[in-house]
């Protein structure tokens, strides 16, 4: 997939939010060496942080066809993409995630998911309430800011 040809932000945005709708449910789908976990049908957000180069790590995010790397890359195949946000990145990831995390009612699906570099219960929450489709906005604070086409599935 090529980048769409946007430039980011002039405030230098390194962090991002990536929200995807699963269908159906998933039961027992094995994350890296984190453990084997079931999934809800349901609206599920991911937030990380790309100090360089935030369009190639979001670009490689939203791809399925790929080696496995990172805890989402094990969820990525089974989730429409409906929306992806970038931030500044003076708030941080932890931050970020839990303010959105709270905003949205969500909570936390699988603890360790995409924080094993930090303190954090994880940067994957879920959110319980979400209708599909997802207007768009659904995440309080973000650009909505499109680093890359949402692919069509």
């Amino acid at each position: 997939m090529e980048p769409a040809k946007h430039r980011l932000p002039a405030n230098r945005h390194s962090l991002y939010a990536i929200s995807g709708w699963l269908d159906e449910e998933v039961a027992e789908l094995a994350i890296g060496k984190l453990g084997i976990f079931s999934f809800r049908r349901g609206l599920y957000v991911y937030v990380g942080s790309a100090r360089r180069n935030l369009r190639a790590r979001i670009g490689r995010h939203l791809r399925t066809e790929k080696t496995m790397r990172w805890h989402f890359d094990y969820l990525r195949p089974h989730l429409r993409i409906v929306g992806v946000d970038t931030f500044p990145g003076d708030e941080g990831e932890c931050r970020l995630f839990r303010r959105l995390m709270e905003a949205c009612g969500g909570t936390v699906p699988v603890r360790g998911f995409g924080s094993s570099d930090c303190g954090c219960e994880a940067h994957l929450f879920y959110v319980p309430r979400a209708a599909d489709p997802i207007p768009a906005g659904v995440l309080a604070g973000g650009t909505g800011f499109p680093v890359y086409p949402i692919p069509q599935e």
